[in-house]
């Protein structure tokens, strides 16, 4: 049996598949801190039984909470000689350019924590200066009396040659054994001083949070007599072993979303779209990304808290390239000074949740609003759902400032958070030259479903798709996904002067250093796929195109394809090509897939499945054009393939609603996706 469990900020999902093939679902409620209390609740829940579990698959958010609420440890940072203020200084290129107010963000390791020795290397890798290892001991000591917690070693390109750092490492551990270190080389190899540096000390903030999680979540399955071998999802797509999720968790920062991204890929695949938008909205955030040909893209330009007032922290790992607000089914409606209505990214979280979970939430949400429109059951919710207290929140919060009535005041709060929602749509789409009428939109999370109709619509999306298994479509998108590690090393080489037998050599010495890894976590080398990248740029530019890289022996006429691919790409980002400029690498990715068996998705049995045999009411829904109609509910579970079904209606699972507008039209397909016509032409 495989199982995957994703730790969202207000469920926590599972879906496993057993040997037969059957696939089963489960969500129950997020437990923090201890969130390995939430995995445990949601496998008892699902009614599996634990020895059975083969295979065990994890996305967490764990790590990136602990950068957000800055709950990471004490961390002191070792660099060379001059460079002691590099995350103080970080980039010039401010986002908020005429603001006179602008702060740079604050280093997540105070200055007096931030200590130099003597030590250089030349950009070759040469030494320059030897490393004198007497004051990395006295740094050391000074780190344990000021009751640092980890240690983070960034030495001048040190992407090109470690060895300065790797013996600071042996100088930390013989001095300090219990030390936890990270080294800028085992977590990055690309060049880039403030970004390098800037991952290695998140890297060593987040590493003792990593592992005492971890290892409770491996204590508490052994507990339960689980023999499974146990992964992490990781922010490039693909998973990782437990114990080197801990040596690298920065790597982690977007587990859990990731995973519904390459799942989507893969659904693509399976109904013969490659051109795919795929939507999640969760309770906390609302998540999207752009697959163009099949593709996911995985960037190293990735940001946390980056956003137009604020510069944001880098991080040099390779992350699918997506887009995240702050808007889910908890994000809290709020007027501001200014008296207008917002909705998040504050958001009422698993606890005390929404006002209709009754736990002690009194601000109005999205959930709530959606509850009051009639989109949503109060019998699909755990608890018993007081909807006089959630028409209170709302007229008392929105509706009576505005001087609206409660159903209005709910319907504001959808339309604001669906205009917060397509902005973030535009971003991966439009605003990077794609058509969206070539795309389709493919809906998940426990809200997806609900708004997807809508934002698929004013966006020109002629078509969406609601998985099965929606709600939990990113644990699903984890069963789907292969081991993966990237390898990229900066190699600075212009390309009218690369001998291509060193080029090889490069190649080798990064493929090797793949099967060594893969080799430790018991991948044999006839299950290992190699994908090779070049960053590439023209001669005197600063910004790079990622290149595929032709399979096999490279040759002359190789480098020419490439620099043919390079024109192509560079024109469709930039819209322009610059054929007579000298091209050259900047850095080389190499992408190792250690493929795994994946499960199949089944098709519809065809026992029942007529619309008649799935309607389950009719009740009436408030929409934004149309206001109160009376609008047909049905029962997923029930619904056969090729059943077609006119809108306004609703169609219910456990855990989510689609929603249907007047003039879409909903197909089932025969795997039991749901397949809407928005109505765009």
């Amino acid at each position: 049996m495989r199982v995957a469990t994703d730790i969202g900020g207000t469920f926590t999902d599972l879906v496993y598949v057993d040997e037969k093939g059957k696939i089963g679902v489960a969500k129950s409620h997020t437990t923090p801190p201890h969130f390995e209390q939430g995995v445990l609740d949601v496998m008892e829940k699902s009614g599996i039984d634990q020895t059975a579990i083969e295979t065990f698959i994890h996305g967490t958010t764990v790590i990136i909470n602990a950068l957000t609420e800055r709950k990471g440890v004490k961390t002191g940072l070792i660099t060379t000689k001059g460079f002691r203020d590099v995350l103080e200084i970080a980039r010039g290129n401010r986002p908020d350019l005429f603001n006179v107010r602008y702060e740079k963000p604050s280093p997540f390791v105070p200055r007096y924590l931030r200590q130099e020795v003597n030590e250089r290397l030349n950009y070759k890798g040469d030494v320059l200066s030897p490393l004198d290892p007497e004051e990395v001991k006295e740094v050391v000591e000074y780190f344990r009396k000021e009751g640092a917690e980890a240690i983070a070693v960034a030495y001048l390109h040190s992407y090109i040659n470690p060895v300065h750092e790797k013996k600071t490492i042996e100088v930390i551990k013989e001095v300090w054994p219990e030390a936890v270190i990270t080294a800028s080389h085992e977590v990055t190899k690309e060049w880039r001083e403030y970004e390098r540096t800037s991952t290695a000390v998140l890297n060593a903030y987040v590493k003792p949070i990593a592992a005492s999680y971890v290892n409770r979540l491996n204590s508490k399955l052994l507990e339960n007599k689980a023999k499974s071998q146990n992964y992490i999802m990781q922010s490039n797509g693909g998973t990782t072993t437990f114990g080197q999720a801990k040596e690298t968790p920065i790597n982690m920062v977007e587990s859990g979303p990731v995973a519904g991204i390459y799942g989507a890929a893969v659904l693509g695949e399976l109904i013969g779209e490659e051109n795919i938008i795929a939507f999640d909205i969760g309770g906390t955030t609302a998540k999207c990304s752009l697959i163009n040909k099949g593709e996911v893209k995985v960037s190293t330009d990735y940001y946390i808290e980056k956003n137009d007032r604020n510069a944001g922290y880098p991080i040099k790992v390779p992350v699918v390239d997506i887009v995240e607000i702050g808007n889910g089914g908890g994000s809290i409606a709020w007027i501001d000074e200014g008296g207008s209505l917002k909705v998040g990214p504050q958001s009422a979280g698993a606890v005390p949740g929404p006002v209709a979970y009754g736990q002690g939430g009194t601000e109005p949400t999205t959930t709530d609003a959606n509850l009051l429109c009639g989109r949503l059951s109060r019998d699909n919710f755990d608890y018993s759902v007081d909807l006089e207290s959630v028409r209170r929140a709302i007229k008392e919060k929105v509706a009576d400032p505005f001087g609206i009535s409660e159903e209005e005041g709910a319907l504001g709060i959808i339309r604001i958070a669906n205009s917060n929602m397509l902005n973030a749509l535009k971003l991966i789409s439009v605003r990077k030259g794609y058509n969206p009428k070539e795309f389709t939109l493919v809906a998940f999370g426990g809200g997806g479903s609900m708004h997807a109709a809508a934002l698929a619509k004013e966006l020109g999306v002629k078509k969406v798709v609601v998985p099965v298994a929606s709600s939990v479509f990113s644990a699903w998108g984890m069963l789907m996904t292969d081991l993966r590690h990237d390898y990229i090393q900066t190699y600075i080489k212009r390309l009218f002067e690369l001998e291509v037998s060193e080029f090889n050599q490069e190649w080798a010495k990064l493929e090797q250093q793949a099967f060594h890894q893969y080799k430790e976590e018991g991948v044999s080398e006839e299950n290992i796929l190699f994908t090779r990248f070049a960053d590439m740029r023209y001669l005197g530019q600063e910004h790079t195109v990622k290149v595929p890289v032709p399979e096999g022996e490279l040759t002359k006429d190789s480098l020419e394809i490439m620099t043919q691919r390079f024109h192509s790409l560079h024109e469709k980002n930039y819209t322009f090509k610059l054929e007579e400029s000298p091209t050259e690498i900047v850095n080389l990715h190499l992408t190792a897939l250690g493929t795994v068996q994946k499960p199949e998705l089944p098709r519809l049995e065809v026992v029942n499945g007529t619309k008649d045999e799935a309607l389950k009411e009719v009740r009436n829904v408030f929409y934004e054009e149309a206001g109160w109609r009376e609008t047909q509910v049905f029962d997923r579970e029930l619904l056969g393939p090729d059943v077609e079904i006119q809108g306004p209606a609703i169609v219910e699972e456990p855990s989510a609603a689609t929603v249907l507008y007047p003039g879409q039209t909903l197909t089932v397909d025969a795997y039991g996706n749901l397949l809407i016509d928005t109505g765009v032409e």
